[in-house]
């Protein structure tokens, strides 16, 4: 497999591993299961970047998925207000 098939499947194994949860993002216990807290995406592995000046990069796609993470946890505390610490 060349450079650009091991960029796509690093990139595609960089977007199965974000849907994963986060080991250090835990539900607060009164949060109700259908409005679940959402869970930051997990960041790419130095390995999962071919180096070789993709127009999109995997560590371009995780800015991406955290910044819509951060937005999404914003609006998600704003609606529990219980969940501030």
């Amino acid at each position: 497999m060349g450079k650009a098939g091991a960029a796509f499947d690093n990139r595609r194994s960089a977007t199965a591993r974000s849907a994963t949860a986060h080991p250090d993002a835990m539900p607060p216990p009164n949060a109700p299961a259908t409005d679940p807290r959402p869970l930051p995406p997990e960041s790419p592995l130095p390995s999962d970047c071919c180096e070789s000046g993709c127009a999109v990069c995997v560590f371009d796609l995780y800015a991406e998925e955290l910044a819509a993470y951060r937005t999404a946890l914003a609006e998600w505390m704003a609606r529990h207000p219980e969940a501030q610490s």
